[in-house]
């Protein structure tokens, strides 16, 4: 689903590089936007083509002919297009919050937008392949899943997060990716890596010491944070970590959904020429980087029940204790045909667990909005959120909130 997004070329790209991992039929591209599907599924076929690859390639906008007898799901869309992420990430900014497409205001509505759509979308699977696997890489990765999980679908969530940081750390201490293992802990875009483990031994501190100027960059953040904190911390970290300075910062350069807007119209056109048969250097700007690997690697996993170790969303399950079950936390899992088993975790730290606890609260609440609707549930998923957290701004957020998704959401 969301056959017509540019991220697809990287995803197929994959498809026919891995095919012995996840030897593929028939890939169905699935999307509304018929002149998209057309130019993106023409590129798909002759990425496949040129890669000597026997698949199939299929386009339609009927999710139910599509999905029919599907083996594996993977949901990539965006309800209201870059558009709707242009105002997420703008209107927080009045309030002095930062305007961001998957964490505080602005990743709200776009959980408020999405999980209605992705449920609907999954019981029509569940009609047409009831044992079909639904890999969400559709944000909030984390609230999304927990929404497929709660209604009983058989769902995983998928990030780039960790095999970015496991390609990163491999390149930096120059061994092959497969020989890095990450404890990587935390929920969807609020994790950290506490351990990089290489032939049995822990290297982070290694990494930290001699690479600390380099993965400090990547981050945005000093290096003296990396070091005292002795972990690695996601990107998204910086949103919590220097928010009042990323708030400045957006307030002065042109939007990310501005800069992917115009990313994709000339990624489209590139899609547009018939000599076109591998994916454009510019697609790795788009971001989404390994994304191809860590789907294909997931897909096969539960299809073919290796039972091998992948970072992936799946139910807590006791596995943070201080987390509710049916919480869904970014984790290492072995992965086979029954799902992701999360592996045993070392008691969290407080800095950390208070941290995931509280966006953990946030994400019930938001959830609980977007099932159910209502200006006050808004209100509160707002309220409890850290990078929120106080009345005025709650209050304020919850109105613009409303007065920008009014078309996306029925209830409003």
């Amino acid at each position: 689903m969301g056959g017509g997004s540019t991220y697809t070329p990287e995803l197929v790209d994959g498809f026919a590089r891995l095919r012995d991992a996840l030897p593929v039929t028939e890939l169905v591209l699935i999307d509304p936007d018929a002149e998209r599907l057309d130019l993106v599924g023409g590129l798909a076929r002759r990425i496949l083509a040129r890669q000597g690859h026997p698949g199939r390639v299929s386009c339609t906008a009927d999710l139910d002919a599509g999905a029919d007898g599907a083996d594996a799901v993977l949901l990539q869309l965006r309800v209201g297009g870059q558009a709707a992420r242009q105002q997420d990430e703008t209107w927080p900014l009045e309030c002095g919050c930062v305007g961001q497409e998957t964490t505080g205001a602005g990743g709200l509505a776009k959980a408020l937008r999405t999980v209605p759509v992705v449920l609907d979308i999954a019981e029509r699977v569940r009609r047409r392949s009831p044992d079909a696997w639904i890999v969400d890489f559709t944000n909030p990765v984390g609230i999304v899943t927990r929404a497929l999980l709660q209604a009983g679908h058989r769902a995983v969530g998928l990030c780039n997060v960790a095999i970015g940081f496991q390609r990163k750390f491999a390149r930096l201490l120059g061994v092959a990716p497969q020989e890095v293992a990450l404890e990587h802990v935390g929920l969807n875009h609020l994790t950290w890596e506490r351990a990089v483990t290489v032939g049995g031994r822990d290297v982070l501190p290694r990494l930290i010491a001699e690479h600390g100027d380099a993965i400090a960059g990547d981050l945005r953040m000093p290096r003296s944070l990396v070091e005292r904190l002795g972990v690695v911390p996601s990107y998204y970290l910086r949103y919590f970590y220097r928010h009042d300075e990323v708030v400045r910062e957006l307030r002065t350069k042109p939007s990310r959904a501005a800069e992917v807007a115009a990313m994709e119209r000339e990624l489209l056109a590139l899609y547009a020429d018939p000599a076109l048969d591998e994916k454009p250097a510019l697609l790795a700007k788009r971001g989404g980087a390994f994304y191809s690997e860590a789907a294909v690697a997931l897909t096969a996993s539960l299809l073919r029940d290796t039972g091998d170790v992948q970072v992936v969303n799946a139910r807590n399950d006791g596995t943070l204790p201080f987390l509710p079950d049916d919480a869904v936390i970014e984790v290492p899992a072995a992965v086979g045909a029954r799902g992701p088993r999360p592996l045993p975790v070392r008691l969290l730290e407080p800095l950390f667990a208070g941290l995931v606890a509280s966006v953990t609260a946030y994400e019930h609440l938001a959830l609980e909005a977007a099932l159910k609707g209502g200006r006050e549930r808004v209100f509160a998923a707002l309220l409890a959120h850290p990078l929120v957290g106080q009345l005025d701004h709650a209050d304020r957020l919850t109105d613009a909130l409303l007065a920008h998704n009014r078309d996306h959401l029925a209830w409003a």
